[in-house]
């Protein structure tokens, strides 16, 4: 067996292997070089789904001859110079060129903005020719033609032609979010024309145009700043979501990645606000010095590596959190609309009303038991009654002052209760329209929040055990899980270290009742070691919660008087994140009187 020197055609085959993993991966390097080129157009053609063919034209910079002949050879870039710690550009390695060139034919066509002249270089296979002149308008023009023709082997691996149009699209999509200045033309015999003007600094503009105009609508600004690294950009509200992760978009100095990290971030930003199986919308932008993240992880450029995860993470988190305590608890637009969509004629859902069953511990199935209400909810009326009980007939004077009341009422943001539609449902009138309120979701809200409020306020309530369960785990995994023992303590969780290569449980939350506290310290030592927290603990204890709030709230089939319906709105309007339950689906729905004209016409 002799050692011996590939050839520059196989070197960039391989090459091309990481680089160009498919036709989306060509067009995110061309758009990407045409960007850094400072083009403020870019018009993107394809067919059959880019195998066939890709072109990529902008009105950038240029080249000159002497450049085209560079640009194909590989290493050479205008982007870098000594050093990879201080990358501002989108491309920096010089290989995407060459790698295309080696498994596709490749002509690339430029004229330099100022020259009389253009341009022209080709290479098939990786067989180039040399540069010639060409007819060219300023700017440059890549076109491939048949991608892995020369690699027939990747070929076969390619989806279809609609997923790898789809997988194109994807990739414009995310360049437009983060470069609103310019505007993309994305047409072609296989598609249709997508055209998204340049909105300027108008970021929010671009995000409509890319994610729908609803989430203008729906969408919380993001503007946080923690050790010189700064986040910014828009997420929606939690009523506002998707059935998969593809509406998230994340940017590291105007840079598209696709990094776990970012997306674990929102993940656990909206965790208890999101139903189960739904995604929240979200664009955030990521600014921080350049030596402080790693873009040369892989050739493809998608992922990076920070060098304080843990600072990043918690900004995330803390910065979405804030954002959605502010703002979160406003009615989606959808709502609205769905409802519209309800009342029109000729719309069915396929599903027929069927009255609530009352659990066994529904106040529904015991009229005499009396409402356990935290909030400060009156007794309840010991007789039964239907629908909403009425106040009892008043003289002129108390009904003046009662109507006063009930319009000062109407201020408030969820308005004043006019009644209560099958025993669930309140229905209250605000200023500009009305609401709807799920009573049984919003109370579930109203009694969890308290509950993660005694969270914070104080140690929880611990079971101290018998005898102490010693968990084995790596010394250096002991070392950081000991660096968070003062806040496991507050949770309830007491441990300590014992001896090098162990940890000692000596108390557990009392709120879990039997754990097994070997598998939790090993899970809390894993995240720790991931994440640099131990949320895991506080997640599970917020479960818990979560579980007592659903059976310790207002039921489906409770009948409330008119105070307790008020009060409850009140309650929802002083309480963070009350526009969702603990499920994540939302409390209530907000209809304006503008959609409610429409219903009838009279606009």
């Amino acid at each position: 067996m002799f050692i011996k020197q590939l050839s520059e055609t196989l070197i960039n085959q391989i090459a091309a292997g990481e680089v160009i993993e498919r036709p989306a991966s060509a067009v995110k390097e061309l758009v990407e070089n045409a960007i850094d080129a400072g083009a403020t157009r870019i018009e993107i053609a394809t067919a059959g789904g880019g195998k066939s063919l890709l072109r990529v034209t902008d009105n950038g910079s240029g080249m000159e001859p002497a450049d085209l002949d560079l640009a194909i050879r590989r290493h050479c870039t205008s982007k870098i110079a000594t050093t990879l710690d201080d990358i501002r550009t989108l491309g920096f390695r010089g290989e995407a060129l060459p790698s295309i060139g080696s498994v596709a034919k490749l002509t690339i066509t430029s004229r330099r903005q100022g020259s009389g002249s253009g341009s022209q270089v080709s290479v098939t296979g990786g067989k180039t020719t040399a540069a010639r002149p060409a007819p060219a308008n300023p700017g440059t023009v890549v076109e491939v033609r048949d991608i892995f023709f020369a690699t027939p082997a990747r070929l076969k691996f390619l989806k279809t032609e609609r997923a790898e149009a789809g997988a194109i699209t994807e990739i414009v999509k995310r360049m437009a979010i983060a470069f609103p200045h310019v505007r993309f033309v994305l047409s072609g015999s296989d598609r249709t024309t997508l055209d998204l003007p340049a909105t300027g600094e108008d970021h929010l503009a671009r995000m409509a145009q890319v994610l729908g105009p609803e989430f203008r609508d729906n969408a919380i600004e993001i503007d946080a700043m923690r050790e010189d690294v700064g986040l910014t950009g828009f997420v929606g509200l939690p009523t506002f979501h998707r059935g998969n992760s593809g509406h998230q978009y994340a940017f590291v100095n105007g840079r598209p990645v696709q990094d776990k990290l970012i997306l674990a971030g929102i993940r656990g930003a909206y965790a208890e606000r999101m139903p189960s199986g739904r995604y929240p919308v979200a664009v955030l932008s990521i600014t921080l010095d350049p030596a402080l993240v790693d873009v040369n992880v892989h050739p493809a450029k998608a992922d990076v590596r920070f060098r304080d995860p843990g600072l990043v993470r918690g900004l995330i988190v803390g910065a979405i959190r804030e954002a959605l305590h502010r703002e979160g608890d406003r009615a989606n637009t959808t709502g609205a609309s769905g409802m519209m969509q309800a009342f029109r004629p000729g719309f069915s859902s396929g599903h027929a009303y069927r009255p609530p069953t009352p659990a066994p511990w529904s106040p529904a199935a015991s009229p005499s038991r009396p409402l356990q209400a935290p909030f400060g909810f009156g007794e309840r009326a010991q007789q039964d009654f239907d629908g909403l009980t009425m106040p009892a007939a008043r003289t002129d004077d108390s009904i003046s002052e009662t109507v006063h009341v009930s319009e000062d009422r109407q201020r408030h943001r969820l308005g004043a209760a006019r009644a209560q539609v099958h025993e669930n449902y309140i229905v209250a009138q605000t200023e500009n329209g009305l609401v709807i309120v799920d009573q049984h979701a919003a109370h579930e809200r109203l009694v969890y929040e308290a509950l993660r409020q005694a969270l914070n306020d104080k140690r929880l309530a611990s079971q101290v055990l018998l005898i102490p369960e010693i968990v084995d785990l790596p010394e250096e995994e002991c070392d950081r899980l000991m660096l968070h023992a003062e806040e496991l303590n507050r949770l309830g969780l007491a441990v300590e270290r014992f001896g090098p290569g162990a940890v000692a449980v000596r108390e557990t939350p009392a709120m879990l009742g039997e754990v097994d506290a070997s598998s939790l310290i090993r899970d809390l030592a894993d995240e720790v070691a991931e994440w640099g927290t131990a949320g895991a603990l506080r997640g599970k204890l917020e479960y818990v919660a979560a579980t007592m709030a659903c059976h310790g709230s207002v039921r489906s089939g409770r009948r409330l008087r008119p105070d307790e319906m008020n009060a409850l709105l009140r309650q929802m309007e002083a309480t963070p994140g009350s526009g969702t339950c603990n499920h994540g689906r939302p409390t209530y729905i907000e209809l304006k009187l503008s959609d409610i004209e429409r219903l009838f016409g009279r606009t």
